[in-house]
């Protein structure tokens, strides 16, 4: 099968790319060909005002991208696209260009923005609705993005999209990550026929896991350290527990300019990756991840399970579907960081109850989110666009 991935790539690179990179290496180790239609961010993060009317007109419609992807199929033979971001430079205005080629269109969602200008359901670091339902305005009314004018493209361009019924009368397939986003999408207007869910996956070998008797000693947390990941909460649970050892790992930028005092008893260890990310998780006794807003798929939890180590997560948005509670871990309500503390404090105290959730957190990969799982789900995907589309045109 020759599959198109069209994608808007980030101005820094982000957890949805990189599970777009996995997809990717999967198709490609399956044997299918992968051809890539990309445009970049990068240039918006220092550019100037030129490239910020680009970006601001673009993400409306965009004349050359449609130009250009028509070029680019009428060159090249592909079965099935997948898109994911298309903002700001590809634009919605690809979409219907693709489906004039006659090929069926899978947009993979790993956020919010069919209902959410931003994409994240997320505003002053609080879960926030106002858009759904056709009320974009309030991304500009409530200056989401911090910016007016960004604010203002951001209500524009998704309130087009939703005018014009881009997604809804040309997209096949919406892959979703959870039953959660699936609930929240059909709420927002697509048929629940045409939402598959394909969550992220772990690749990893049974027999080259760390042992599960291997209880690490620091209460661990991994990501971006910013409020709405909960890393105020994490900092606050650490400093009612000075006994014990905190650590976390990621951008800690918010941290540095919001001057938050850190208790002696924490330590940030920057960004971590491959082996020395490995080890942090094995040195973890659990991993901690105080959400409070609707976090699309968490890879960090699925890097807990793999390490069989037990998560400690908010009771919000698809956390509760991935980490279950009392069995690969605990779950508190958000922003309650009493009932955080005493999650922490359970766990710690228990060992056995540690290494009980992290086996079976990791038997729970093989169950629901190992590429041998999962694969198939897409590849059955892809097949019954195709047939659709072929049905339709017979």
């Amino acid at each position: 099968m020759k599959v198109l991935i069209v994608h808007n790539d980030y101005g820094k690179p982000s957890g949805e790319e990189h599970a777009l990179g996995t997809i990717i290496d999967l198709l490609k180790t399956n044997d299918h060909e992968v051809l890539e239609f990309r445009k970049s961010s990068v240039p918006l993060m220092n550019g100037g005002i030129g490239i910020q009317a680009k970006a601001f007109f673009s993400g409306i419609h965009s004349f050359s991208s449609a130009r250009e992807i028509d070029r680019f199929l009428s060159e090249n033979e592909v079965d099935v696209v997948q898109l994911q971001n298309v903002f700001p430079f590809l634009s919605p205005s690809v979409i219907p260009v693709i489906k004039k080629h006659g090929i069926p269109i899978v947009m993979r969602c790993p956020n919010y923005r069919l209902s959410c200008p931003s994409g994240l359901h997320l505003r002053n670091g609080a879960v926030c609705e106002k858009c759904v339902g056709g009320k974009e305005w309030n991304c500009f009314t409530n200056n989401c993005e911090g910016n007016l004018i960004k604010s203002l493209g951001y209500a524009m361009r998704s309130g087009w999209a939703r005018f014009r019924k881009t997604y809804l009368n040309h997209v096949d397939r919406f892959l979703v990550l959870s039953e959660f986003q699936k609930k929240r999408f059909v709420e927002g207007g697509i048929p629940a026929e045409r939402i598959a869910i394909f969550p992220n996956f772990s690749r990893i070998v049974r027999d080259e896991a760390p042992p599960a008797n291997k209880i690490g000693d620091t209460i661990s947390f991994v990501g971006r350290l910013a409020p709405e990941k909960g890393i105020e909460l994490f900092i606050e649970a650490a400093r009612r527990l000075p006994d014990l050892k905190f650590s976390a790992a990621g951008d800690h930028a918010w941290v540095d300019q919001s001057g938050c005092e850190l208790p002696p008893n924490l330590t940030l260890r920057g960004f971590l990756a491959g082996e020395e990310l490995s080890q942090f998780y094995q040195e973890s006794k659990m991993l901690c991840f105080p959400c409070q807003w609707y976090e699309g798929f968490p890879n960090v939890i699925i890097t807990a399970m793999e390490h069989k180590k037990p998560v400690v997560a908010g009771r919000i948005g698809a956390l509760p579907e991935i980490v279950l509670e009392g069995q690969t871990g605990l779950l508190h309500d958000p922003p309650s960081i009493d009932e955080l503390v005493a999650c922490i404090q359970k766990l710690d105290a228990d060992e056995s109850l540690c290494r009980q959730f992290g086996q079976q957190g990791f038997e729970r990969i093989f169950s629901n989110y190992h590429v041998d799982t999962v694969y198939p789900k897409l590849i059955d995907v892809y097949q019954s666009v195709q047939a659709s589309l072929s049905t339709l045109s017979n």
